[in-house]
């Protein structure tokens, strides 16, 4: 066996067949994946940053950056329905990474992940933070700033996101179909909520807010123009963040391969089509420079406050005043499905990894009674908490995005992969127009990553040299394909030190250029650079040992 080593297609389809007590149990129909999807679709990324990207980014043509974002992630999506359809087990893309590319990027993938889900969930529980303070507001009841944020938030610890995280992950505990149910009602709420915005803010869209519909650039990278656009899509991609998270939940599905293509196709369209309307007319009743120096519920709120009637002074008397603590509330709601489902995610990714011996067997051990990883739950309950009670809400957003982007470069690349090494596996569902599709995927996402900001980067990077930090002391000596094999060890000292190498020195490079484009952001920058020092000498060590 090598560092390479693929999990064989037959075991993982004997693992989905597996309903013994040590395996999920299976109480999802296709209804149930298209909710779930949705669930964790629509959320933050549509409530909170649309109008500050359309107002620093792209105008009005906030709209065209959504569908930049959409293609990306329906190229991915057609990539994860077809593995999904064919590999119906729990673990989203580390599974079929597993499969395709072996266990090396199988762990890659399966770290990367974290950032997409637990982080994610931290990010989101911020932001029901944020808007549960609103909501209270109206009521005249006012909760102290020291425990509704963070030390670098202006508080001390985020109480009311850890208590929604504790909230969700107990539910996920008690069991698959009960989280579902919620969620299902959850989601009914907040489409309903943005349908009713729509239909009712369509009557006072205003044409002239459209032009100019892309405004000139400022001369600045990424401020309007087409590179306003691009960096747009990568901001609002996070409102996609989700549809495939349905993928982690194949072995809880009653018939995967029949419906775990629906679940994710199914609910990235409708999202797609509703983001779509709902940036149209946020733009269109109110010009988007309305957004600029907004927070929180601003593009919902203003947006809605400029629905109305205009009296001979020249004020708006909003027709719809209810709406704001309706949309609100549907927020809250929202949100908690969210981070349900995120939760859901990571704990299926780490099941996975854990069944596969790359993380300790407490992650993988399942509840007598419920038939969930009600362990794995609870250690995501203490560390998501963490995360959401101390970490400002900016830093794990932007690093959910990336993670995210990385993740279906990887799905992309895995279908091309499989195509050639098992062009006769069983495929429920087959992803057209191979290797168009997934390339065109690949270089979507890519294109989006880059536009991000080198901050962003210079996080994944650390990020990844610790997942590889933490694979090489334990991944590779209890892997259950390949720890036995003799040459494992120092083959993983070989590739995973060179990999590490490369990584510490990818980091420096980047920390000097962000420290040469923003030089009042110091210490990144040295952080950064004693991070990749000690690092290449880490790896250094590795790659000398012989065992």
């Amino acid at each position: 066996m090598s560092l390479f080593v693929k999990k064989p297609l037959d075991s993982l389809l004997n693992e989905a067949k597996d309903s013994s007590g040590h395996s999920l149990k299976r109480t999802l129909g296709k209804g149930s994946l298209i909710a779930l999807g949705i669930g964790a679709i629509i959320g933050a990324g549509l409530f909170s940053i649309t109008g500050g990207a359309a107002a620093n980014q792209a105008g009005p043509a906030i709209t065209i950056s959504f569908i930049v974002a959409a293609l990306g992630c329906a190229f991915a999506g057609l990539c994860y329905a077809e593995f999904s359809s064919m590999i119906p087990v729990a673990g989203s893309a580390y599974t079929y990474s597993y499969a395709t590319m072996g266990e090396f990027v199988a762990w890659i993938i399966g770290w990367d992940l974290v950032l997409e889900y637990a982080v994610g969930a931290a990010t989101v529980s911020i932001s029901w933070s944020r808007y549960l303070v609103k909501f209270l507001a109206d009521f005249n009841i006012h909760l102290s700033p020291a425990i509704t944020a963070g030390p670098w938030d202006g508080g001390v610890v985020n109480v009311p996101a850890v208590f929604v995280v504790i909230l969700m992950s107990l539910l996920l505990v008690k069991g698959s179909k009960e989280s579902a149910t919620v969620n299902s009602i959850i989601v009914a709420l907040k489409v309903t909520v943005v349908l009713i915005f729509i239909f009712m803010g369509w009557k006072y869209i205003n044409n002239d807010n459209y032009t100019p519909y892309i405004p000139d650039n400022t001369g600045n990278f990424g401020e309007f123009g087409f590179s306003g656009i691009i960096r747009a899509a990568a901001i609002v991609f996070f409102a996609y963040i989700g549809f495939d998270a349905v993928s982690t939940a194949a072995q809880e599905a009653k018939n995967p391969k029949r419906d775990m293509p629906w679940g994710i196709l199914g609910s990235l369209a409708i999202c797609t089509v509703l983001y779509i309307l709902f940036a149209h007319v946020m733009t269109g009743v109110t010009n988007y420079t309305s957004f600029r120096g907004q927070d929180g519920i601003a593009p919902v709120k203003v947006a809605i406050d400029h629905m109305g009637t205009t009296d001979a002074a020249g004020v708006i008397h909003p027709d719809y005043p209810w709406l704001n603590k309706a949309i609100v509330l549907a927020i809250l709601a929202g949100y908690m499905s969210v981070i349900l489902v995120m939760l859901m995610g990571q704990s299926r990714v780490f099941f996975s990894m854990s069944k596969d011996g790359l993380l300790p067997k407490v992650f993988s051990e399942v509840h007598p009674k419920f038939r969930t990883p009600a362990k794995n739950n609870l250690l995501f309950l203490l560390f998501v908490s963490l995360f959401a009670a101390f970490v400002p809400a900016r830093v794990v957003g932007e690093m959910t995005s990336i993670g995210t982007l990385f993740a279906f470069i990887l799905v992309c690349i895995g279908v091309i992969i499989m195509r050639k090494t098992m062009p006769n596996a069983p495929r429920a569902f087959v992803t057209p127009l191979v290797p168009l599709v997934p390339i065109l995927g690949v270089f979507t996402c890519l294109f989006m990553m880059v536009f991000l900001p080198l901050d962003t980067w210079i996080r994944l990077i650390v990020w990844m040299i610790l997942g590889l930090d933490i694979y090489l002391a334990y991944g590779v000596r209890n892997s259950l394909l390949s720890a036995n094999s003799p040459q494992t060890i120092p083959q993983g000292n070989k590739v995973g030190g060179l990999s590490g190498l490369i990584l510490s020195a990818a980091l420096a490079i980047v920390a000097i250029v962000h420290h040469m484009l923003t030089p009042d952001d110091a210490g990144i920058f040295y952080f950064s650079l004693a991070f990749a020092a000690l690092h290449i000498i880490l790896f250094g060590a590795k790659m000398m040992k012989k065992k």
